[in-house]
């Protein structure tokens, strides 16, 4: 018996030229949404970023690495970042969570417009001595054709992405989830055609997730019932920031600035863009910080 809400299913061709991960994200893009309080819009392109960054790290990272996502769009949402690692965990904000649009004709949010024109940024940390970035133009804003632009250009894979949020008029995230689908070297046009075409005939991805489609399902049908299913892992929205991580960036400060916390402040709060959460550091503990500043500079 399945206990996982969100998990991530990675699936091959009967022929072994395509490779497919589709995903289920419901809780994951909830719990972005509670934490940094996202209105429809909002939701829409952070939640979006978040899957898709999520299956970027999960289609070419390994143990350890992690990636990532800059959406730098000059609409109403403003930047969206987004780090995923290989341990199939995203985080996420954006720089203005409180955006709602007018619905476009079909009923569905303007993403396009919320993220407007820009540039699709990709920082891959592969533990190498500098990190590799790759940019793209935003062609699209709707944030899945984006990420396939930037896969097929930035890393040559041909690939064909959806991406799905949907926002309950509560603000609460009633579905979410997405695939990615890349051709492997042996791919022909005609195998590719051919699931482009499976592709297109698929239903509205969030109206499929609300009826309870399951990655399982998103697979056979985008790669017929003969495709086989490598893996199923959990995904999750984590942070992994901490009192003692932010006491490592005060420490970074000058000697003014965290004498200034204290004798003036009388203590100071850092709060992660990331998560949200709060850390807060008395002037006992700011005292204990430049303490250890002075030492490593003797």
């Amino acid at each position: 018996m399945r206990t996982m809400n969100d998990y991530l299913v990675k699936a091959i061709d009967k022929s072994k030229n395509l490779r497919l991960l589709t995903v289920t994200a419901k809780d994951l893009v909830g719990e972005a949404q509670k934490r940094h309080d996202t209105w429809s819009a909002s939701s829409a392109v952070l939640g979006r970023t978040l899957i898709g960054g999520l299956l970027l790290a999960a289609a070419g990272l390994t143990e350890g690495e992690e990636l990532t996502v800059r959406l730098l769009g000059n609409g109403p949402v403003g930047a969206t970042i987004v780090t995923a690692k290989a341990d199939y965990t995203v985080k996420g904000y954006l720089k203005n969570p409180h955006i709602a649009l007018p619905p476009k004709a079909n009923g569905h949010i303007d993403v396009k417009k919320a993220v407007g024109q820009g540039w699709l940024e990709v920082t891959k940390d592969l533990g190498l001595k500098e990190p590799y970035t790759g940019e793209v133009p935003i062609v699209s804003g709707e944030i899945a054709e984006d990420f396939a632009y930037y896969l097929t250009k930035s890393e040559q894979i041909p690939s064909a992405v959806g991406l799905s949020v949907f926002v309950n008029p509560n603000n609460t995230i009633g579905a979410a989830g997405g695939f990615m689908l890349q051709a492997l070297p042996g791919a022909s046009d005609q195998l590719i055609d051919k699931t482009i075409e499976r592709i297109n005939k698929l239903p509205v991805l969030s109206s499929a997730l609300l009826d309870g489609m399951m990655p399982e399902d998103l697979a056979k049908q985008i790669l017929g019932d003969d495709c086989k299913i490598l893996e199923q892992d959990p995904v999750a929205f984590k942070c992994d920031c901490s009192k003692e991580k932010y006491a490592d960036i005060l420490q970074t400060l000058d000697r003014k600035q965290l004498h200034d916390m204290i004798e003036e402040d009388h203590g100071a709060e850092l709060k992660c863009s990331f998560c949200g959460n709060k850390y807060k550091y008395s002037e006992a503990e700011l005292t204990q910080i430049l303490s250890k500043k002075d030492e490593e500079s003797n």
